[in-house]
């Protein structure tokens, strides 16, 4: 903001103020503009019941979506909203301007992803200059060999041979034009004979995802199959028809259809569950030779096998299990393996393990037999497959390692030990937090690409070539100096230097790792129970010896889900600012087995709260943050952790951000009004079931708010585009602000967004500048 006055005028309001003193005896100042005051919707009470209980709700009427006279209320009350955030946040403008330059510099300005090979091809989408969305194209990767285009992969032309090398296959920009002016894609998957893009576009308009079918040669749109509400596809018949699953106006996934491309026939309804509990899912594996279906309730978990050749004879029934698993089924010549986390005899289990059945099996049920003995110490995370190799992620501890074994694994011996196997250890940097398998498309290559994440360190895209051992950095953000690696090719080693050739894992330089300038420590805290609760701080080593250090702490703890502690670049701007930024592996989240996901859900959900308020205390008591500044972060059902937390312990924090939280779980659960599946039950709880919805009134954001008691500042931020309506943000913000103390130093704040923001760069850097901008702010009054 520019100053209010000039200095001449500055000079001329003084001259002013001192003639009025003079004149009229004015002998104080005139006070300071008032603070803002926060809007007061309308209550409108309304009480219900349930297992006995009553409760009242004052502001029920803003879920009530049917009532034209409450919508037209919640417009004028967002709208208050809206203006009362700005004039709370008009004083920090300049700070988010600088914040979002800042932000907006360290995203490179030609993003492209890395190109994957896949067959002949290598695919990949790029970001035009001045264009929003971005354009997925492919070029033969024997022509990438001669032609190398490392700053602009876009230029698509071999000036030397006069070749166009670059096919567009699909720009985005137009498809907003479809699509209610942006473009957010589900699904995309290119056909095994490379002729065709089978993709969902989200229709706003309608709130469903659609299927197209586009002709890689031509360009143009298939006539059919064109469907909406498409959750799911899967293609076969080597790329001449196409699966696809539709989901019911509840958004539940429940009918599978068979269309044959450039065929004139109604597209074909191979299944359809009129479970209502029951969900559906497909896939292909990786050798495109079958069709796992899915299906899947609370009560039961199923796999059926299609073959491709032919899909629409009947499908086989390969696995059942009691109660909901996860089960994915991959073939491998001539064998089915099962990776999976069912229960064992009867008995739960705490991690995945795979099994293994030969696909001409004739007994009925199938025999399953175990591949891998148990090890308390060597869990096995997750599993991909090759035609030659199996590779393995594997946790120790904490500690996150890839390993590959060759293929076909000893059958023979029956289950074996893991590390009596030849386990080629793949090189990794330090303060790995999470290992995700890339597409890993063709199944004939021994190049498998992963991304590679960690608190100190962008996110690594690494191809392992798992012949020879060779490890390349495909692409890595360089946060140093403000660009993008991306390597092209086999004569990527042009490029000099070591963002060039492959990885010396004795190297540490070899990474971009940023644990030079930030340091990760990572702690155990005591929690309840004797659990101990792993906790990892980052910070700039340049502001170690500060005192008064602000922190935020973020959480997560639902759905058995790793708690995101990657690299973020928006943060770097609170780190180098001083800020300690702190992650709590809270119970309820995953890292731990199934075990640790249990112990904090439905009726135990209250220890994901003990573990982050003990983690929260466990900063303050070490010195590592300001008794006085500490801040809460949770996204999503993190939200709702970091909210529960200030119920509890509302002096124990300075200030909180809350992502489209989830803060009203008793109306949520008992009157949905978006659509819910059995997941979020199990999570949160069944308001039928007494226990558990006693538990659900008990870690309630929206039911337990203090009275008469100051809490910290908090953002809350939602989206008309979510899961978890604006309605719980707006009844949450209402009656903090009814229930709690006043202070205008610690403001509860409402900010609303109406698109997708994870679509849009411009409207990620505002948002995190926005935030930012809040918390110091509210740290520094």
């Amino acid at each position: 903001m520019r100053p209010l006055f000039s200095s001449s005028a500055f000079r001329y309001q003084h001259r002013l103020r001192g003639y009025l003193l003079r004149h009229y005896n004015i002998s104080k100042p005139a006070k300071p503009p008032s603070p803002p005051t926060p809007p007061k919707p309308p209550k409108k009470p309304q009480k219900f019941t349930f297992h006995g209980i009553t409760w009242e709700d004052p502001y029920s009427w803003m879920s009530s979506l049917n009532d034209k006279v409450a919508m037209r209320h919640m417009d004028v009350y967002m709208e208050q909203e809206e203006k009362y955030t700005e004039a709370v946040m008009s004083e920090t403008e300049r700070l988010q301007s600088k914040l979002q330059s800042e932000m907006a510099s360290r995203v490179a300005s030609e993003l492209s992803t890395p190109p994957l090979r896949w067959g002949p091809w290598l695919y990949y989408r790029r970001v035009e200059e001045g264009k929003q969305y971005p354009v997925l194209c492919r070029r033969l990767a024997s022509l990438n060999e001669e032609f190398i285009s490392h700053k602009s992969p876009s230029a698509g032309f071999d000036f030397t041979s006069g070749k166009r090398i670059e096919q567009k296959l699909l720009d985005y920009n137009q498809e907003a034009q479809r699509f209610g002016g942006y473009a957010y894609e589900e699904l995309s998957e290119v056909s095994p004979n490379h002729q065709f893009l089978a993709y969902t576009m989200y229709d706003k308009d309608n709130d469903y995802f659609r299927l197209s079918v586009r002709n890689l040669n031509s360009g143009s749109l298939c006539s059919k199959p064109q469907a909406d509400r498409v959750s799911n596809l899967a293609w076969t018949k080597d790329g001449q028809a196409l699966l696809y699953v539709v989901t019911d106006h509840s958004k539940r996934p429940y009918r599978i259809y068979y269309s044959m491309i450039g065929s004139t026939d109604d597209d074909v309804l191979l299944l359809e569950e009129p479970d209502e509990n029951i969900h559906v899912n497909i896939r292909h594996t990786k050798d495109f030779q079958f069709v796992t279906v899915n299906t899947f309730s609370i009560m039961s978990s199923k796999v059926f096998l299609i073959n491709a050749a032919e899909p629409l004879t009947s499908m086989t029934l390969v696995w059942e299990c009691g109660g909901l698993a996860h089960c994915i089924v991959e073939h491998h010549q001539g064998y089915l393996y099962l990776f999976t986390d069912a229960a064992r005899d009867s008995q739960l289990v705490d991690n995945h393990y795979l099994l293994r059945s030969p696909l001409d099996a004739s007994s009925s049920p199938r025999k399953w037999e175990r591949v891998f003995l148990d090890e308390q110490d060597f869990i096995v995370e997750d599993v991909d497959f090759s035609d030659k190799y199996l590779v393995l992620i594997i946790r120790e501890g904490e500690k996150f390692r890839i390993c590959s074994v060759s293929m076909p694994l000893p059958c023979e011996k029956g289950a074996v030990n893991l590390r009596e196997l030849d386990l080629q250890f793949l090189p990794l940097p330090e303060y790995v937090a999470q290992i995700s398998p890339g597409p890993n498309y063709d199944y004939y290559s021994p190049i498998m690409r992963f991304t590679l994440s960690s608190p100190v360190m962008p996110d690594a895209v690494v191809d392992y070539n798992l012949s020879n051992g060779q490890t390349n950095i495909i692409q890595q953000k360089n946060m140093l100096h403000e660009r993008t690696r991306i390597l092209y090719g086999t004569t990527s080693a042009s490029i000099s230097g070591k963002y060039s050739g492959n990885v010396n894992s004795e190297d540490d330089h070899s990474w971009n790792d940023l644990s030079e300038f930030y340091a990760c420590e990572q702690y155990n805290v005591p929690s309840a129970e004797g659990v101990v609760i792993p906790l990892t701080i980052v910070y700039s080593r340049n502001s170690k010896t500060e005192k008064q250090k602000p922190g935020i702490l973020h959480g997560h703890g639902a759905y058995g889900e790793l708690l995101d502690k990657r690299w973020r670049s928006e943060l770097k701007s609170l780190l180098d600012r001083g800020w300690v930024v702190a992650y709590a592996d809270v119970r309820g989240g995953g890292g731990g087995g199934k075990k640790w996901h249990h112990d904090g859900r439905r009726t135990k959900k209250h220890n994901s709260i003990n573990d982050y308020i003990s983690c929260a205390k466990f900063l303050i008591e070490r010195d590592i943050v300001h008794e006085d500044k500490l801040a809460g972060w949770g996204y999503s059902a993190g939200g709702l952790l970091v909210a529960s937390a200030i119920n509890r312990c509302p002096d124990l924090f300075r200030a909180a951000v809350l992502k489209v939280a989830f803060l009203d779980p008793i109306n949520t659960l008992l009157y949905p009004i978006l659509p819910l599946q059995a997941i979020d039950y199990e999570e949160f709880g069944y308001p039928g079931d007494l226990d558990d919805f006693l538990a659900i009134r008990e870690y309630s954001p929206y039911d337990n708010i203090q009275k008469d008691v100051l809490y910290p500042a908090v953002l809350v931020t939602s989206s008309f585009n979510t899961r978890f309506g604006v309605w719980e943000a707006a009844k949450w913000v209402a009656r903090v602000r009814e229930l709690t103390i006043y202070d205008p130093k610690r403001p509860v704040l409402l900010n609303l967004t109406t698109d997708i923001v994870e679509e849009n760069r411009y409207l990620q850097c505002k948002e995190s500048a926005l935030e930012a901008a809040f918390l110091i702010k509210v740290m520094e009054s």
